[in-house]
């Protein structure tokens, strides 16, 4: 299969083309040139596949230039941990995705990408730049997932003093290919220096830059798997609504991916905290970007979502295609308080902030009629302030946080200023 560029103006590429050069030349993120569909029977006995059956089979359907054989290898050692579908109330199921090495959802992706680049990298024998913006769980999945892999230098560039302690401890400590940006300012200016970056002919041509954001297409793929891996342990291919946190929206297009695949998902709903731009968009037909706002579920700070354009594109950029297939919900800071209070008090669950605010926006959507799955993205322990505010009580860390704790800090600080950017990344890819 091909790719192309959102911008309409670069040549299709192949898998390895789009994820190694992040974003198309004409600056457009790249998409699928279709989204492939999977046989009825495969969906509906998708509890008899294995996960490396399920996974490969959605895999091989966007990327024809690895082996088969070779996939099934990659699948195998991306999902090498659980991903457990467990029943919070009598509809509201969590499908948790944060048993991987960093205790987040987006080890998925990080690790597929590695493994990927590891692969055309062995055969091409180069060095490659990977840069990535996060506010928070993406820099430390991209970290675990890239460290020591042979040729790649990784820089993560992170929001000082706007991500939680845990989350820079994971990116910060691991030192050798693995450099941590603290950037004085908002995601969006991370995400901008990132942007500006891969736009830029000069440094693209001196360092190889590719990007392990959500907005590289090796990212988003893999992340289609784990909605079907949800609905086969469920056992009900009939239909059911999902639910999913969301901040630059690259997990929420995954799951329209798997609807478009065929995957029996009745309503997407997008669950925001108060950095509302999609809610406003799907209430009023304008999308309007905004500065972000510091909130309690800080990976869902962005107030310019990149992957947004992804799904606008999926529909044809028809508005009231979008307004049909996605419900906003927003849910604010003390809404997502009272509903961690509310599930220990119910259940003996501990839910991160970010979970929290998609199960209170689970129980606010309308139709309970069929299960609702809430895509759960990180676990509580990396959020201990947070736990300890709404509980009143110290969460125990699992032994891979304390750990962490442990290591010392090394990071560079940085003004978000791109002319500054551009000199020290020049220095350092000049030694490569």
């Amino acid at each position: 299969m091909k790719f192309k560029s959102l911008n309409g103006i670069a040549p299709a590429s192949d898998f390895r083309e789009a994820l190694f050069q992040g974003i198309a030349a004409d600056g457009g993120l790249f998409v699928p040139m279709q989204i492939p569909r999977l046989s009825l029977e495969f969906i509906s006995h998708l509890h008899d596949y294995s996960l490396v059956d399920i996974g490969t089979t959605i895999i091989s359907a966007f990327i024809d230039d690895i082996p088969k054989t070779v996939l099934q290898k990659i699948i195998q050692k991306t999902f090498s941990f659980p991903l457990p579908l467990t029943k919070l109330t009598q509809n509201i199921f969590l499908l948790e995705l944060f048993y991987g090495p960093t205790l987040a959802f987006k080890d998925v992706g990080a690790r597929f990408m590695a493994e990927a680049v590891a692969y055309f990298l062995e055969q091409e024998r180069k060095h490659i730049t990977i840069i990535v913006a996060t506010s928070g769980d993406t820099g430390s999945a991209v970290a675990h997932g890239f460290y020591n892999v042979p040729n790649v230098d990784v820089y993560i560039l992170y929001p000082k003093g706007k991500i939680s302690h845990l989350q820079e401890q994971q990116m910060t400590t691991l030192g050798g290919n693995i450099h941590a940006i603290e950037v004085t300012g908002t995601f969006d200016d991370c995400q901008a220096l990132v942007k500006k970056s891969l736009a830029d002919d000069e440094l693209k041509s001196l360092c190889h830059l590719t990007t392990a954001n959500s907005i590289n297409i090796g990212r988003l793929l893999p992340q289609i798997i784990y909605y079907f891996l949800g609905i086969a342990q469920l056992r009900d291919t009939n239909a059911i609504n999902v639910v999913v946190p969301s901040g630059n929206f690259g997990n929420l297009t995954a799951a329209a991916y798997a609807k478009a695949m065929g995957a029996p998902i009745k309503q997407l709903i997008a669950a925001t905290n108060s950095n509302d731009i999609v809610p406003q968009y799907l209430a009023t037909g304008k999308l309007q970007p905004r500065p972000s706002k510091q909130t309690l579920s800080n990976a869902m700070d962005v107030g310019n979502p990149n992957n947004f354009a992804r799904l606008q594109a999926l529909y044809n950029n028809d508005f009231n295609q979008i307004h049909e297939a996605i419900k906003g919900i927003v849910v604010s800071d003390d809404e997502t308080l009272t509903e961690i209070k509310r599930t220990y008090s119910e259940t003996k669950t501990i839910l991160d902030p970010h979970t929290a605010v998609g199960v209170a926006a689970s129980r606010r959507y309308a139709d309970h009629s069929i299960p609702i799955m809430v895509a759960a993205t990180a676990h509580p322990g990396k959020f201990p302030d947070v736990i300890k505010r709404a509980l009143e009580f110290d969460m125990p860390l699992p032994d891979a946080l304390s750990q962490v704790l442990m290591g010392t800090k090394t990071s560079i600080a940085m003004e978000a200023n791109f002319s500054t950017w551009k000199t020290f990344l020049k220095a350092h890819c000049a030694r490569y």
